[in-house]
């Protein structure tokens, strides 16, 4: 069964990997360092952790929080606790206890996962998380006076792997908490549907033309959703993910796409300002690379032209999104030299259009707020109501909500987005919205 046949049997989030799996048992998933997983190897720790999970209390919709920097285990932690029927929320290795316990007793998680190199911050936090009945754990880490300590081979060690947990979501039920902070305030967990995540990969892989020969860089933390995704659409695909911690030592990075071979390079801004101000990048030979993708802001018109001269055979991808909806927009590489300022049109599955300040949509040029409408948007924050009522508005159906993105835009006569700036960003001058 080949990735478009598949999206017709495929309910839930997890059935990407078992369908992939089933597919491509012996093709490898996931490189990182030394180490590599094969699909089958995937799903099966997949299954032995989701058995893991229910024998500790997790149950359908129980929400589980996966604290822990890239790696093999964390993209199978992702994947077990989905197939546990449970809520994932994967949160930045880099956070420190008092938010950690903040997001644990928000969310009201049940289990967290974790590594031993963040044990200690992770030990402050679940001390002070009153919900917490589990804490699964890799690397040798002290669990004394953790609620259901268990270290991570011997959880999955007493399981069967053959096959998950009876389930019984839904694709409408919620599949992931993706903890946001905006501009003020504290975190808000966004609530992503299994429905709201594979409409997402479905069509941000296809406009991207991935395969199932491509190479995958992941720099990006599994945290942010922009590198969560790398993981969802290679396994959806069955691509192989090349996964690294950081963009921190760039060289080593250069080093691991040409062993790697990597064909598909994601970034953010900074990794292109940081590549640009390289001096000497003919040592590594970078022609494998045949997608460069970008996304949290447009591209500087001198980093395009660095990508070009660093990635020749590349076609390069920008992209504008919110963790709320995930993606709205992509520009086509053949449309990036004639609109450098555009962050796209709306992608495939996905409608967008500009309101003035009395919520009526205005001709194109004239500045306003972007609404996204789509499969892909939020559920709500959670159990934040009135967040949610400022971001989910009616839509063109009875009982439909589409979501304000509170940025201000533009699109111009063909359907192509220009970001002016975010809502808090803007002031009013001559009639006139500046950034």
């Amino acid at each position: 069964m080949d990735a478009e046949a598949m999206d017709e049997a495929v309910p839930l989030l997890q059935d990407m990997l078992h369908h992939t799996a089933r597919r491509l048992p012996d093709k490898e998933a996931i490189t990182f360092r030394r180490r590599s997983l094969t699909y089958a190897a995937l799903e099966q720790s997949s299954n032995a952790l989701a058995n893991a999970l229910r024998r500790r209390g997790v149950a359908r919709g129980d929400r589980v929080v996966v604290y822990a920097d890239n790696s093999i285990e964390a993209a199978i932690a992702f994947f077990g606790v989905l197939k546990a029927d449970a809520v994932v929320s994967v949160v930045n290795p880099q956070t420190k206890a008092e938010k950690l316990s903040y997001l644990l007793n928000d969310s009201r998680a049940v289990a967290l996962i974790t590594e031993a190199h963040l044990g200690t911050e992770a030990q402050k936090a679940a001390r002070n998380a009153s919900h917490l009945r589990a804490v699964i754990a890799w690397g040798e880490m002290e669990g004394t006076g953790l609620p259901g300590f268990v270290e991570w081979q011997e959880a999955l060690g007493q399981e069967s792997a053959a096959a998950p947990p009876t389930r019984t979501n839904i694709d409408i039920d919620l599949a992931a908490l993706i903890y946001t902070s905006g501009s003020t305030g504290d975190p808000k967990g966004v609530m992503l549907t299994h429905r709201n995540m594979i409409t997402a990969a479905t069509s941000i892989s296809r406009y991207l033309g991935m395969r199932e020969d491509d190479v995958v860089l992941e720099i990006l933390p599994l945290a942010f959703d922009y590198g969560l995704y790398q993981l969802i659409m290679s396994t959806r695909v069955g691509a192989r993910l090349v996964m690294e911690q950081s963009f921190v030592f760039p060289a080593q990075v250069l080093n691991t796409v040409v062993t790697q071979k990597v064909t598909f390079f994601p970034g953010v801004p900074t990794v292109y300002a940081i590549l640009a101000e390289m001096s000497d990048l003919s040592k590594w030979d970078l022609s494998n690379v045949r997608a460069v993708t970008n996304t949290a802001a447009a591209l500087h018109l001198k980093h395009i032209e660095a990508v070009k001269r660093i990635f020749p055979a590349s076609r390069i991808f920008s992209m504008y999104g919110l963790t709320e909806c995930k993606r709205v927009s992509y520009l086509p590489p053949e449309e990036l030299d004639r609109r450098p300022g555009s962050v796209g049109r709306a992608i495939p599955n996905t409608e967008i259009w500009i309101v003035d300040d009395e919520g009526k949509k205005v001709p194109p040029g004239v500045v306003g707020q972007l609404v996204v409408r789509g499969a892909t948007v939020m559920r709500g924050y959670w159990e934040k109501p009135e967040e949610t009522a400022r971001k989910l508005r009616p839509g063109l159906l009875p009982g439909e909500q589409v979501l304000y993105t509170g940025d201000f835009c533009r699109l111009d006569a063909d359907g192509y987005l220009y970001f002016v700036g975010r809502m808090d960003d803007i002031i009013k001058t001559r009639g006139e919205k500046v950034a």
